[in-house]
C-alpha cells in the first residue's frame, strides 16, 4: 500500500454507503477492499475504520471522480499517490482508490503491467454486507492471503482473527491435510471456497 490515510480520519458506515450512491449513480461498480471489506464480509462493523478501500475498475474512474467531486471529495495529494491508488477526502471521510484494469484472465492489474501487480484471478469476487446493504468485496480467502503479505498492525492482527473465527471457528479443520472447503459466510451473503489452511497459519502468526 503505497498511500497513507491521514492522521484523525474517520469513515463510518453512513459515509460508506454514501459514496456506494455516488458509484452506482455514476454507473462505476465499486469492490471494497480493506479493513471494511473485511467487515462487509462478516456483516457488521467490528471497529473504527480511518478510510473506505474501493477497487473500481479504470473505465469507471472519470465517472466515479466526477461524482465524489461533485459531492465535495477532492484529491489529498498525499506522498507516494501514483494514478492507481490515491486517496480523495471531504473532511474527515477518506476514500482509498485502487484503479485496476481487468485482464482475459480475470486479474485485476493494478498500474502498468510491467510492475506484474494485480488481484488475483477470482480475489474480486466475494460478497458482503455494509449497513444492510449487499456490496462486492474482496473475497475471504484473499482477504486473508493479501494480510499474510506485510506486516500488519493490531488493526490488521484483530481483522485477521475475526475472519478466521468466522469461517473456520476454534480451528477445528486445521491440519496437514486442510484444504479449500465449500463455507457459507453469516452476513447474509455467500462467500464461497475459503482456503482453511491460511486462517490456520494466520493463528501461528497473529496470536
Amino acid at each position: 500500500m503505497v498511500t497513507s490515510t491521514p492522521e484523525g480520519a474517520v469513515t463510518g458506515v453512513a459515509d460508506v454507503l454514501a459514496v456506494l450512491d455516488l458509484a452506482e449513480a455514476a454507473g462505476a461498480r465499486l469492490r471494497v477492499d480493506g479493513g471494511w471489506g473485511v467487515d462487509a464480509l462478516l456483516g457488521e462493523q467490528t471497529r473504527p475504520h480511518g478510510d473506505l478501500d474501493v477497487v473500481v475498475e479504470k473505465r469507471f474512474l472519470g465517472a466515479f471522480l466526477g461524482a465524489l467531486e461533485g459531492a465535495g471529495f477532492a484529491r489529498v495529494g498525499e506522498p507516494g499517490a501514483v494514478a492507481w491508488n490515491f486517496l480523495v477526502a471531504r473532511g474527515g471521510v477518506v476514500v482509498d482508490l485502487h484503479v485496476v484494469e481487468l485482464d482475459a484472465e480475470g486479474r485485476g492489474v493494478l498500474g502498468p503491467a510491467e510492475r506484474g501487480v494485480a488481484y488475483p484471478a477470482g480475489s474480486l469476487r466475494g460478497r458482503g454486507v455494509v449497513g444492510g446493504r449487499e456490496v462486492d468485496c474482496v473475497a475471504a480467502e484473499w482477504a486473508v492471503r493479501f494480510h499474510d503479505q506485510y506486516t500488519g498492525d493490531a488493526d490488521d492482527r484483530a481483522d485477521v482473527r475475526a475472519l478466521c473465527a468466522r469461517f473456520d471457528p476454534n480451528g477445528e479443520r486445521c491440519g496437514p491435510r486442510a484444504k479449500s472447503e465449500p463455507v457459507e459466510s453469516h452476513c447474509g451473503a455467500a462467500v464461497r471456497h475459503f482456503v482453511v489452511s491460511h486462517c490456520c497459519a494466520a493463528r501461528e502468526q497473529y496470536r
